[in-house]
Parts: C-alpha cells; sequence; structure tokens
C-alpha cells in the first residue's frame, strides 16, 4: 500500500527541514505527485525497479525529461543526459526494466529553477547571516532583505540528508544556469541552484541515508522576480579582478599581483577543466592556494572564493554535485595548509 500525507502549511515544510526530518507524501500523476511505498522490509530488485519505473513515468507524464541514475547514487547512467532525457514512456520502460535505477529530472528541458537547501551541519555561519542554521534560515533572511515573503509555495522535495529542493517555472527570456553557494551569482550559503545545463534528482529515488520525498505537493510556482534577479546578476569577466582581490593585500604591491596571478590562474584552471579531470583539478588548485593561506599570503575567505567561482559552472553538469566540490576544496586547502609557502618581497 502506498502511503499519503498532504503537507500544505508552509511552517511544516521549513520546520521538517530544520529538524532534518523527511515527510512522507504521495500523488497521482496529474498533480506532479510521486508514488512512494511505504511498507518495511526489504523490497525485491524488481519491485524496487517496478517502483522506480512507475514514478519516473508518473513525472514523465507532467512534461518534466527525465533520464537514469545509478542505483542510491547522483550520478547519470547516460553521458549526454541533456539531450537523453525524454518524457517517452517506452524508453523509460526500457531504462528501468531490469535495474533500480535512481531518477534524473533534466532542469532545462522541464523548465524549472530548483533551489537546493542544505543544512549546516554545525558549521558556523558567515557574517552576513549570523545565527543562521542552514539554507533554509539564508533563504528566510534574503526575502527579508528584499521586503518579499519567503517563497515556501510551490511544489518541494526533501532531501535524505535533510535538506531542501524548491521547485520553480523558469522565467522566459532570462536564461540562469546552476550556482553553487556564495560563487559568482550564488544566493548565499548552503543554498545551490539547479537550471540550465544542471539536473536535479527527482522524489521517489534514494539514497544511502533514505528516501526523496515529496513534502510539497502544491503546484510548482513561477520562480519569484526578485530571485531571478539575484541569479541573474553578471558574473565578473575572467580578466577583470575576482572578488578575492580586495583580500589580497600587501605593502609590496608586485608580491601583492603575483599572489593575485596564481590565484587568477588556478581558478581558471578550474573553469576550463574538461570531464574527468574537473576534481583532480580543483584539488590541485586548492591545494596551491591552501599553500597561500597557510603562508599567509592570502585568506582562506578569499581562496575559497575564487575556488567556487571556478567550480561553479561544473556544478550539476556530467555528475559533477556541490557536495563533492565542498569537499574537494577543504580537502585540498587543509592540505595545502599543512605546506605553507611564503612569497618574498623580490621573489618575483
Amino acid at each position: 500500500m502506498a502511503e499519503e500525507q498532504r503537507v500544505s502549511d508552509d511552517g511544516h515544510v521549513v520546520e521538517a527541514c530544520r529538524r532534518g526530518r523527511s515527510l512522507l507524501a504521495t500523488a497521482d500523476p496529474g498533480d506532479r505527485k510521486v508514488i512512494v511505498s511505504g511498507g518495511g522490509g526489504r523490497a525485491m530488485r524488481g519491485e524496487r525497479s517496478t517502483r522506480l519505473r512507475d514514478a519516473a513515468l508518473s513525472i514523465a507524464a507532467s512534461g518534466w525529461p527525465v533520464f537514469p541514475l545509478w542505483a542510491r547514487t547522483k550520478r547519470p547512467v547516460i553521458t549526454d543526459w541533456e539531450h537523453g532525457a525524454t518524457s517517452d514512456p517506452a524508453r523509460i520502460a526500457r531504462w528501468w526494466r531490469d535495474a533500480p535505477y535512481n531518477i534524473g529530472i533534466a532542469c532545462a528541458g522541464a523548465g524549472l529553477v530548483v533551489v537546493d537547501l542544505d543544512q549546516g551541519r554545525g558549521e558556523p555561519p558567515p557574517e552576513d547571516f549570523p545565527g543562521a542554521a542552514g539554507g533554509v534560515d539564508v533563504l528566510e533572511a534574503l526575502a527579508v532583505r528584499a521586503g518579499q515573503p519567503a517563497p515556501w509555495r510551490t511544489y518541494t522535495v526533501s532531501t535524505p540528508s535533510g535538506g531542501l529542493h524548491l521547485y520553480f517555472a523558469a522565467p522566459e527570456g532570462q536564461p540562469l544556469r546552476n550556482t553553487a553557494g556564495t560563487a559568482g551569482a550564488g544566493l548565499g550559503w548552503k543554498i545551490d541552484t539547479r537550471a540550465h545545463g544542471g539536473y536535479v534528482v527527482a522524489a521517489g529515488s534514494v539514497g544511502p541515508a533514505g528516501m526523496y520525498r515529496v513534502v510539497n505537493n502544491e503546484p510548482v510556482a513561477a520562480l519569484p522576480q526578485w530571485l531571478a534577479d539575484a541569479l541573474a546578476k553578471p558574473l565578473p569577466s575572467p580578466a577583470a579582478p575576482s572578488a578575492f582581490t580586495a583580500g589580497v593585500e600587501r605593502s609590496d604591491r608586485r608580491a601583492s599581483a603575483y599572489v593575485r596571478a596564481i590565484v587568477e590562474d588556478e581558478a581558471q584552471a578550474v573553469r576550463t577543466a574538461a570531464v574527468g579531470t574537473r576534481n583532480h583539478t580543483l584539488n590541485r588548485a586548492a591545494w596551491t592556494l591552501g599553500r597561500l593561506v597557510g603562508g599567509g599570503e592570502l585568506t582562506e575567505e578569499d581562496a575559497r572564493v575564487a575556488l567556487e567561482q571556478g567550480a561553479a559552472g561544473h556544478v550539476g553538469t556530467t555528475g559533477f554535485t556541490a557536495e563533492e566540490a565542498h569537499r574537494t576544496i577543504n580537502s585540498g586547502l587543509d592540505a595545502g595548509r599543512r605546506e605553507p609557502r611564503r612569497i618574498g618581497r623580490n621573489s618575483i
């Protein structure tokens, strides 16, 4: 039997995220809801495939093109997922016939912008969001600053890690791409977005920590204009000083320019890294900048901004996730700090 629970109160959805608790919801295919089995015990592989196939067909029937992700992961099974995503029932049935694949939704084809709100998990918030526990609090703070209501009244999916995916209809004539945290046109701490060039793991999919579940079955709302404007803000050109340059200040201007050139070169290397080399390139760049952080030549905040800006364009494409980028940046910076590098005043 399928269990159904509708969550229409905004506060219930937000509180579920804050407590890291997933609420179960189901729906019929016409209301963008996903049937999720509610029984306990271990399901047979074939039963899982059938459930996920039915969920994929339900999503596709609403007009959102889908494609398979490897079971219990976010990684695409097909290479060209953006063009391979489909609403064709026959192809979907073939994909999910033999394997319990998770479900990916191609945001561009679906006309979606998905706002991903992560939990802070005890990480201290940045100074501009004091007291924030994660993306939910940051989005509420951004809404207050914009003089607008927080955009909770839309179709929403909870993630196994306790986050929320808020689905919005993409604005016409205003193409938006993926963002990660504060990098580039990002909205803020613990907020990522998926749009053109990105995909989202659909409700009904299963990760190591649990299931992606619908927690608000309301129709998909239009992306609020204040959010669209924030996401469309222009990025600095590669040749222009990046956000980190204001923090790179030394009495010796030549040494400062040398440090700035290193950071810009590493950020550009990450930005242009090819598929299959992105994680290695990001790790190497983080290690290089971590050495400068350890040597007092660069602040960690400035290093992170540069690295996140470089990685932002890769997030959500061909299986590269914001979580992977964050982990790699943290690991590389930590390793680099242990081998500090100091730039001599005359060593340019």
